[in-house]
Order: structure tokens, then sequence, then C-alpha cells
């Protein structure tokens, strides 16, 4: 009767989704894995499954593209793992077709990642780091700001500016920011920047020529979160704007 018994219970978990598994002498009950749904999920580096051809997706003129992985395209358009100052327009369009709004694809179909360990591209051997899970939830959170939010970061999105142009080779951590001598590159020299931003009227309030002194880029101008102008926490008087700040004032 006990044999009967547990032969009727192992049935009922086996017709419930469940699958056994026996480990020193004891059997154990596994709930199983939900199947993936036909044409949501894309095996990693391919993009068959939204994509039947590139021919839909590269420009008219583009050379015929053979392959349905990345290395179809990173055959030509290799990966800065460099972090050079120049633009990528590749990787930028890459990805602003991938995110929201225009896409939901996680980084991982394209992306080789090891807990702590490595950040890479798959079916390259070079990495960008070694970030751990919360600081990979992080960069989710920013590339999504990068492609479709109200700061300093998809400002340069539509200017074709990704990651490695402002933050180098090295990948980011919490705490890191970008030095002067890096925004000045696309954006200065510092002489022209205070000729450009010099007032009409009032040219003693140049942001860019404080009576303070040499000032971060960073004290006003925010990649990933609101720009504020900080002569205005003591001059509350003065009529100065910024881009990348709200876009509803309290």
């Amino acid at each position: 009767m006990k044999k009967i018994f547990c032969l009727v219970i192992a049935a009922a978990l086996i017709a419930g989704g469940y699958s056994l598994s026996i480990s020193n002498g004891v059997w154990a009950a596994n709930p199983a894995k939900p199947a993936a749904k036909a044409g949501k999920v894309a095996p990693q580096g391919s993009c068959k499954s939204c994509h039947a051809d590139f021919s839909s997706v590269i420009p008219e003129n583009h050379p015929p593209v053979k392959g349905n992985d990345l290395s179809a395209c990173t055959s030509c358009h290799a990966p800065d793992l460099a972090g050079s100052i120049d633009k990528n327009t590749f990787s930028v369009r890459m990805h602003l077709a991938h995110l929201p709004p225009r896409g939901k694809v996680d980084c991982l179909v394209c992306h080789s990642w090891q807990d702590a360990k490595s950040f890479g591209l798959i079916g390259y051997k070079d990495s960008w780091g070694s970030p751990a899970a919360d600081e990979m939830k992080l960069i989710r959170e920013i590339f999504e700001s990068w492609a479709s939010g109200d700061f300093l970061d998809h400002l340069h999105a539509k200017g074709s500016i990704s990651c490695a142009n402002c933050h180098g080779k090295a990948f980011p951590g919490f705490d890191v920011t970008v030095g002067n001598k890096r925004c000045l590159e696309c954006h200065g020299p510092m002489e022209q920047l205070v000729k450009k931003t010099e007032p009409p009227e009032f040219k003693d309030r140049n942001p860019h020529e404080s009576h303070l002194g040499e000032i971060a880029c960073t004290v006003c101008h925010k990649g990933h979160s609101e720009s504020k102008v900080y002569c205005l926490e003591c001059h509350q008087n003065f009529q100065m704007t910024i881009r990348g700040e709200a876009k509803t004032k309290p």
C-alpha cells in the first residue's frame, strides 16, 4: 500500500509540471522551468529571431551582409575596447534601436557577463570591466535614460555619443565622474567655451568664467540626473538656464 501511495504522489507531481531528482537517496520535486515563448527570446548573439535578414535594417547602399549573428556586423564594426573619444555611430545606433522606446532587448542577448568578474561582447575575449549584479541593474537604468530620458545623457545619444566617449575604457562605477579634461576634448578649449557663453548683457555672469575660479563641469552638468545652474544657489535673481534641467519646476 505504501508503494502504491508513493507512485500516486510521484505521478501527481509530474502531471503538475514538476521533475523528480534524487540526491544521497533523497528524492526532490523541482518546479519545471517555464518554456520560452516563441519569437520572444533570442539566442545569445543571434539576431535571427527578430530579423530574418538585415536588408530592412541596414542603409540602402550598405554592402551585402552574410550571416545573422553579431559577427556579421562586428567583422567590420569592431567594438571600441580602447575608450576612444571618436564617435562610434554604429554602437549608438545599435543600442538606440534595441532600447526603449524603440525596442526592449536584454543586454545579455549581445553581451556576456559574469557577476563581478567580466562584462564584454559575445565573441570577444576582452572585457570592459567587472560589474556586480547591483551595478548591472544601474547600467540598465542608465542606458534607458541615455536612450530616451530628459538628461544630458540622452542629448549626447542624439549626437552619437556613447558611454566610452565620456568615460573612456574603464567601466564606470557608482562614484565615478567625468573630469573637465574629457569634457573639453569636445566642448573646449575653455577660452572658446567662455567666449561662446558670454552673455550679451552682464558679461560678468558668464557661467564658464566664475569668480570662484576653476569648477568641475559636473557641478552643474549631470550626465544621468538633473543638471542645475550652480550660480543660482546664491544669485537667485539671475536669469540662467541649462540643458538637461528638470522639465517641470517645483
